[in-house]
């Protein structure tokens, strides 16, 4: 078995424009967990939001991103997205939005018009890639990975089954097109199941749990709101459902192994890279919103 190495709870709740009240579970500005080439992850819990009557819709305005890829996972709710690529549209419940930020991109997400009016239960992930320094500024590009394209792999013993939004599981190719080997797998455990799950030795590992308690390899166990990272060793991992079912995100991938310095949107390998990313976008060099 590839043994747990320590299991972390989410941070405090901060809203993030708002529309988002968001957890964060890991970031590459603060302390390593062990996720590259994942570099944050911030979970927006259910929350029931009341209609919207005002003229604004709840959301964040256009700002910009560089030197990574951004992928939203809607799990309940809809969000629309416009960016300076020209990509966009609604991310509807069960989708998946990737969009690389490569040489830079400016966008905004707001909750769609539909959900702004109705209301209701809102969930969704956001989650960080690092991009090696060779592709760090690669052409901005936008996937949408609407549910029905994204392949489901059923689990042996019908003790669950995964959503592979990105990478692979037994010959099947998830939907996404990445610059890294990964794998980015949405899934669900039965109640009173277990479920193993092989990942290649070469990748860091991590999962998220959700939904429900797990007992990970019959002896630690995480419940909801809690990331679980691995030792990089090999053998399989083990997950157990209790009485309730067990929805997680494993994300497992080969690390890239070089410098990561941040500043707020910008995400590169040196300190200069940033002053430059600043500039360029000042400059209008990532262009605008129609």
């Amino acid at each position: 078995m590839r043994n747990v190495k320590q299991i972390y709870q989410a941070n405090s709740k901060h809203w993030v424009g708002d529309g988002f009240l968001v957890q964060p579970l890991f970031s590459h500005m603060a302390d390593d967990r062990g996720t590259n080439p994942f570099l944050m992850l911030d979970y927006a819990a259910p929350y029931q939001f009341a209609p919207n009557e005002a003229r604004s819709p709840r959301g964040v305005g256009q700002h910009p991103h560089k030197g990574f890829e951004t992928v939203t996972i809607a799990y309940h709710g809809e969000v629309a997205h416009r960016d300076s690529s020209g990509g966009g549209g609604i991310i509807y419940e069960g989708d998946v939005q990737w969009m690389t930020a490569g040489s830079g991109i400016i966008h905004e997400e707001f909750h769609s018009e539909n959900f702004s009016k109705k209301g209701g239960l809102f969930e969704m992930v956001q989650l960080w890639v690092n991009l090696p320094a060779k592709d760090k500024n690669t052409p901005p590009r936008y996937q949408h990975l609407a549910k029905a394209n994204i392949p489901v792999v059923e689990l042996p013993d019908r003790s669950g089954y995964l959503r592979l939004i990105a990478g692979e599981k037994d010959g099947v190719k998830g939907a996404a097109d990445t610059f890294t080997e990964m794998n980015v797998w949405d899934g669900v455990i039965h109640a009173g199941k277990e479920a193993v799950l092989a990942i290649p030795e070469t990748h860091n590992l991590s999962v998220v749990v959700l939904r429900g308690n797990a007992v990970f390899n019959d002896k630690e166990q995480a419940t909801a709101g809690q990331l679980v990272s691995f030792e990089k060793t090999g053998g399989d991992i083990h997950i157990k459902a209790g009485s309730e079912e067990v929805k997680i995100l494993l994300l497992s991938g080969i690390p890239i192994d070089e410098p990561v310095v941040g500043y707020g949107p910008f995400v590169m390998n040196t300190a200069e890279e940033i002053r430059q990313a600043f500039s360029d976008f000042r400059s209008g060099k990532f262009g605008k919103i129609d």
